[in-house]
């Protein structure tokens, strides 16, 4: 086999089961904290950690990864990523404690796996750059690319079948794909990167890693509950880290500006491509990183429940039916990376973006009890769209700059990716949160006199939307959690018809389903017109310019 093939072989499974770890525990969190006895509804902390730790470590490691990858050689950092990651699954699975302990345990053990996943995603883009010639990079980062938006997806599935047998067989499955990617990076893979022995610019990369994840920190407690308010913008925690990890990043800036050898290779930016397609690569990412997470709510607390499955359940069957949208990221990505070697890059990227944008606008046409073939349709052209951008975009970003600076041009955009998906989770569900605060205990309330318990008017008055979304998408009754948490006076006066109605199946979704739908519509309305802008950020890149070896634009 030749080696171009061996590369982009081993690289695309290392980028398929790190990405599948970003979502895999997505489904599985129930079994998992009920595995160490943990009640995940009473426990945000730990789930936060638990969803948002691996992307916020990886956001924050990988463009020094990439500029120490520079350095010292992509392939020989690449191999100890796999190693690291292979490591990180391999003591998830062993976590030997229960409760507090065994909690912080999981995070510790996702902190390290992620610290591998950042490794491979920062050098994967940059070797099959170097491994493939020119007229093939396309398609084969095409490929690439598409294996992460896909594991992404897969993880859903796999987490929500490996759990009904044991928690910990969800992180098992990545321990023989990493032993055997590990030893076959370390056997096949070659260097044939341009290595530049420079100084690490610690200081450079102290500020930009302890800001960003001060920052990424911060915006994620800023999703939780904070006193009588919903969300926790206001405490006092959160506003200072924003502050400070702000203060962190302007010094970065500074910093990277005065330093002969910059970790942050700001140069870069002055190459139009390269600027342009990491605008759009941004922008996309905040448009649409959270859109799979805002449809799976939909499926879980709406759509599911509504036709039969029970809240246990609709985990596993929310990912089985967003599969569409894998299918069309898969066969669209790397057929428009191959198209992107002949035509270039700027055409398909941006037709992916005016794809997805459109996308967007039709799901706010469906009603909440929608008919599922519209639906996969809808969601198929998404991941369509997807794929047709991501591709030819990646291929364009990476053809664009100088091979001596591969890597940290690599990690710069993973980091731009990652932190966007961060933004998106944060605003989307900012305005779900904010808007159902608004409607959500006068409908509850409303749906209460209907169902013969008027006197819980006033019980429902300071109800958290969070806790009641968190309960539907970890596959708990939204109902059974909140009576669950009703003073015992007031819980011991519904008699068990009362009690019959209000947990039933049917009865949640069509109290909410009017003021979800509602806080949805704005969501992706909002994503329609980021992906909008991003379309004109891609347009704007100009025609495909491939960059040799040599100095940076305005650099001697």
């Amino acid at each position: 086999m030749e080696y171009k093939w061996i590369a982009l072989s081993n690289t695309t499974l290392g980028t398929l089961m790190a990405s599948i770890d970003i979502t895999i525990v997505l489904i599985a969190l129930p079994a998992i904290f009920r595995g160490i006895n943990i009640d995940p509804l009473n426990s945000f902390q730990y789930l936060l950690w638990m969803l948002f730790g691996y992307m916020v470590v990886t956001a924050t490691l990988l463009v020094t990864f990439g500029r120490i990858s520079d350095m010292y050689g992509r392939v020989r950092l690449y191999n100890l990523g796999f190693a690291v990651y292979t490591v990180g699954s391999l003591l998830l699975y062993l976590t030997p404690n229960t409760g507090d302990l065994g909690a912080l345990e999981l995070i510790v053990f996702r902190v390290v796996q992620g610290i591998g996943g950042a490794f491979i995603f920062s050098n994967s883009p940059a070797i099959i750059t170097d491994a493939f010639p020119l007229n093939e990079r396309g398609k084969a980062l095409g490929i690439n690319g598409v294996s992460f938006l896909v594991g992404t997806l897969l993880g859903l599935i796999l987490g929500g079948v490996l759990a009904v047998y044991d928690w910990r067989y969800v992180f098992l499955i990545s321990v023989p794909f990493g032993v055997f990617g590990t030893v076959w990076s370390y056997w096949k893979l070659r260097e044939m990167g341009i290595i530049r022995r420079q100084k690490l610019d610690v200081w450079g990369n102290i500020t930009f890693g302890l800001g960003l994840t001060v920052v990424l920190i911060a915006v994620t407690y800023g999703l939780l509950p904070y006193g009588s308010s919903p969300m926790g913008w206001s405490n006092p925690w959160v506003i200072a880290g924003l502050i400070a990890g702000t203060g962190l990043l302007t010094l970065f800036i500074v910093i990277e500006r005065h330093v002969p050898e910059p970790m942050f290779k700001l140069e870069l930016f002055r190459i139009r491509m390269f600027a342009y397609g990491n605008i759009a690569n941004l922008l996309s990412s905040i448009a649409r990183g959270a859109v799979m997470f805002m449809l799976i709510i939909l499926l879980q607390g709406i759509w599911l429940p509504l036709h039969g499955y029970s809240y246990e359940s609709t985990p596993f069957w929310a990912g089985i039916y967003m599969l569409p949208m894998s299918i069309g990221t898969f066969m669209f990505g790397p057929l428009s990376g191959a198209l992107s070697d002949r035509y270039g890059a700027r055409g398909l990227a941006t037709l992916g973006m005016i794809i997805g944008a459109a996308s967007l606008v039709a799901l706010t046409f469906l009603p909440y009890n929608f008919d599922y073939v519209y639906f996969s349709l809808i969601i198929f052209i998404s991941g369509a769209g997807m794929g047709m951008f991501w591709s030819p975009n990646l291929a364009s970003i990476m053809n664009s700059v100088p091979p001596e600076h591969r890597g940290v041009a690599s990690g710069m955009r993973s980091t731009l990716n990652n932190v966007g998906q961060l933004v998106s989770l944060v605003l989307f569900f900012g305005i779900v949160i904010t808007a159902l605060e608004m409607s959500l205990p006068q409908t509850l309330a409303s749906a209460m006199a209907s169902a013969g318990a008027p006197h819980l008017e006033g019980a429902f008055a300071n109800i958290s939307p969070t806790g009641a979304l968190f309960a539907a998408f970890l596959g708990y009754n939204p109902m059974q959690t909140i009576l669950s948490q009703l003073p015992p006076n007031i819980f011991g006066s519904l008699n068990g018809s009362t009690i019959e109605t209000l947990t039933s199946l049917t009865w949640f979704p069509r109290a909410i389903a009017s003021s979800l739908m509602s806080a949805l519509k704005v969501s992706f309305y909002a994503g329609a017109a980021l992906s909008v802008v991003g379309a004109i950020a891609s347009a704007l890149r100009g025609k495909t310019k491939i960059m040799g070896e040599g100095n940076l634009p305005g650099k001697q």
